[in-house]
């Protein structure tokens, strides 16, 4: 049995990784976010925000070249990457590489993506892995042809359960302990973090598990998950992938309360990215 983890203000004190006064441009983190279509260009832009409100330095965005003018508009903190294609092709992860000013510690990819076969993400990831980056999977990257090349790895996902059941090819299960004994299982087969979305958010990495409920029923609006995809990567930049889901889980929930306190049941996913600060001030440690 995985040892359970329960998360509060205290623990999540505890596990703050400290900024040191000396430290320079790249030292908190260099953060890749690869995502977008013609359709969805504001997910990969909302993990993107959320991953410079949580502490990550640099934030590189890679979306695709149609995208790139509402991108540069709308998020003229981040540095934009245009891929050659509206897919994710081999072509495309192939050209990312060649891309990036330097190497990140950590990415978030698949948030509002089109692959276009299972073999492009492949290569992004390989691409990935030589540099040492430490990668988070979310939405089109949820595919189930990936297992055997994330297993053991390290990799982050983060499915709500249908996107559970199509990497997986079962259901996640609808009563809590039912949840946590499925995702526990299916963190230890694959040696894989893994976090349910949901109204409970269940989280195990095989050796330990945490389950934390969701602060506000308002999250159900579009792209809390695009910011927890941002937030866990800019504090997998810094920790381990079990902290770092952790945080993501925890302080999305805290910005999300502080957001509905103000607006009530009314509020967009921005609102909560501008609660970051705020959820995390107080936790805030220079050394």
């Amino acid at each position: 049995m995985s040892e359970v983890i329960h998360v509060d203000s205290g623990l999540i004190r505890n596990l703050a990784v400290p900024r040191l006064k000396d430290s320079k441009k790249g030292d908190n983190g260099t953060v890749l976010i690869v995502g977008g279509n013609r359709i969805y260009h504001g997910a990969p832009i909302l993990a993107s925000m959320a991953a410079m409100r949580s502490g990550a330095d640099l934030v590189y965005i890679a979306v695709p070249k149609s995208n790139t003018i509402p991108t540069r508009a709308l998020s003229p903190n981040a540095i934009v990457l245009p891929l050659p294609d509206d897919k994710l092709t081999v072509g495309a992860a192939n050209r990312l590489g060649t891309l990036l000013p330097k190497k990140p510690n950590s990415a978030a990819i698949g948030m509002g993506m089109t692959i276009s076969r299972p073999e492009a993400l492949k290569r992004l990831l390989k691409r990935l892995g030589e540099k040492g980056t430490k990668v988070v999977l979310d939405a089109s990257a949820l595919v189930p042809a990936i297992l055997d090349d994330i297993s053991g790895s390290g990799v982050i996902v983060t499915p709500h359960p249908g996107e559970y059941k199509r990497m997986f090819g079962e259901e996640a299960g609808k009563e809590e302990p039912e949840q946590v004994a499925n995702i526990e299982k299916m963190a230890r087969r694959h040696r894989i973090t893994i976090v349910l979305k949901g109204p409970v958010n269940v989280i195990c990495d095989s050796q330990k598990l945490s389950v934390v409920k969701r602060s506000t029923p308002a999250m159900t609006v579009g792209g809390t998950g695009d910011i927890l995809s941002g937030m866990v990567a800019a504090f997998l930049s810094k920790m381990s992938p079990f902290d770092a889901c952790l945080f993501g889980v925890y302080f999305n929930g805290v910005a999300a309360s502080l957001a509905c306190r103000k607006l009530g049941l009314h509020i967009v996913a921005t609102d909560i990215i501008e609660e970051l600060p705020n959820a995390l001030k107080e936790f805030d440690v220079i050394q």
